[in-house]
Parts: C-alpha cells; sequence; structure tokens
C-alpha cells in the first residue's frame, strides 16, 4: 500500500511539472523509479516511463486543446516524424546499459538546461527561409503570429524521437528548446504543441515497449491517476505563467534531475 501511495505521489508530481513545461513528466518519473528500485532495468524504466507519459499527455493535451494553444499542423507533421525514431529507440533501449543509460540522459538534459538558462531575447538566426506562417488567437483572445522552417522541425523530431523513446521521458525537453530556439515558436504554444505531440509519438513507444516486454503495468497503473490530475493542473497553471518564468522553470527542473542521474550512474 505505502508503495503504491508513493507512486501516486510521483505520478501526480510527474503529471503537474511535466504537463507545466511541455516535458510529458518523464525525466521526473524516471530518476524516481531509478533511485527507489535500483534493480530496475533501463529499458523497464523507460517503457514504464512512457506508458506513464501516454497518460499524462492524455489529460493535458484535453486541457490545452480548450485553451486553443496547440499547433495542429505542427504537432501532427513532426509526430509523424519522430514515431520511427521512438521505435528505433525503444528496440536499442534493450540494449543499453545501466552506466551509460544514467550519464547520457543527465549530460543531455544539462546541456538543454544551459541552452534555456542562456536563451537570447530573440530566436537564434538560422540560415533557412521560413516555409510555414501560422496565425491564430487562443480562447482568451490572445494572438500568436509567427513562421518557422519545417523541415529542421522534422528532421530533429525524428532525432527526439529516437531520444525520447530510449530515455523514456517524451521528447519535450529536446522539441520546446527547438521550437523556441530555432523555428521561433512563442513558449507557450511550443509547450501545447508538444504535449500533442508526446500524446502522438508515446502510442506508438509505448506499444513497441509493451510487446518487448519493457513496460511494468502495476506500476503504471499507480502513476497514472496521479499523472493524469497532474497534467490536467499542470496545464492550468501553464496559463497563469509568464512565457519566460515557464522556460526558467523547465531549465532549473533540467539542471537538478540531471545532476542526481550522473551521481546514480
Amino acid at each position: 500500500m505505502l508503495t503504491y501511495l508513493l507512486l501516486l505521489g510521483i505520478g501526480l508530481m510527474a503529471g503537474i511539472s511535466g504537463s507545466l513545461v511541455g516535458l510529458g513528466g518523464g525525466f521526473i518519473v524516471v530518476p524516481a523509479l531509478a533511485f527507489l528500485f535500483p534493480d530496475m532495468p533501463p529499458a523497464q524504466l523507460a517503457g514504464t516511463s512512457m506508458a506513464m507519459l501516454l497518460c499524462n499527455s492524455i489529460s493535458s493535451t484535453y486541457v490545452y486543446a480548450k485553451q486553443k494553444r496547440i499547433d495542429y499542423q505542427a504537432a501532427i507533421r513532426f509526430a509523424a516524424a519522430s514515431i520511427p525514431g521512438s521505435v528505433i529507440g525503444a528496440v536499442f533501449a534493450e540494449h543499453v546499459k545501466g552506466k551509460f543509460f544514467f550519464i547520457s540522459f543527465g549530460i543531455i538534459l544539462i546541456f538543454m538546461a544551459l541552452v534555456l538558462l542562456f536563451k537570447p531575447n530573440k530566436p537564434i538566426h538560422w540560415p533557412f527561409k521560413p516555409t510555414v506562417n501560422r496565425s491564430f488567437i487562443d480562447s482568451n483572445g490572445e494572438r500568436f503570429d509567427y513562421a518557422y522552417h519545417m523541415p529542421t522541425g522534422i528532421i530533429i523530431s525524428f532525432l527526439v524521437g529516437f531520444m525520447a523513446s530510449l530515455f523514456g521521458i517524451g521528447g519535450g525537453s529536446f522539441m520546446i528548446p527547438t521550437m523556441t530556439l530555432l523555428l521561433s515558436f512563442s513558449p507557450h504554444i511550443a509547450v501545447a504543441t508538444s504535449m500533442l505531440q508526446i500524446f502522438l509519438s508515446a502510442i506508438v513507444s509505448t506499444s513497441v515497449h509493451a510487446v518487448l516486454l519493457n513496460i511494468d503495468w502495476f506500476m503504471v497503473l499507480a502513476l497514472a491517476p496521479g499523472a493524469i490530475i497532474g497534467g490536467q493542473i499542470g496545464a492550468r497553471l501553464a496559463k497563469r505563467l509568464p512565457a519566460r518564468l515557464l522556460l526558467k522553470i523547465l531549465a532549473l527542473f533540467l539542471i537538478v534531475v540531471s545532476i542526481r542521474l550522473m551521481m546514480k550512474g
């Protein structure tokens, strides 16, 4: 019973923090399970986390859809590119050793955190001309106008799908900086769009991990209720927070988690 309540709390924390910054919560679940269950194989850590992320992303995507902050065109195309990568990542996770898993995961997260903390006020100048122009109004009447280079998003989405499925983290920690720094997305639109992309790619990734028997379903049943409730809370909180604050919260989360993971590795 104590284990169930503990996992429920982890799911709740992951749901709130994950949907708040568009990561999906895997960056909380994977380290938490790794420290609580040290004998759990990396592939099972990733698979169990992905199954939880599927539940969390359903919940938070629903809220973001009601807020009308999802760029559906971008999310669907990016997800289509990330799905092949997620399949390869899930298969590759079977062969990853624990030390490599934790140290690599930590290095990647701390790199992304530093990019966000020292993020320039304006998007990085990209040498390719935008191929897509977007303009829409959310449920509050706020207008968003931006343009981006679709091929860049497609290529990076494939790599993100691989890394997300390999580590069980959802991909938002890679995709949101890409959207905001290289593709000129507003942070609020990037977070909402990232959650839909996570949901779509998590369906495939979770299915592959399930076929490979990499999912502990008891843990998923304990994590999922908290993740679903937390996803609702986090998505509603994100609506009220300034864009710059969202990115700082994301960076701080990534630094703490990355240090803990590298120490374990």
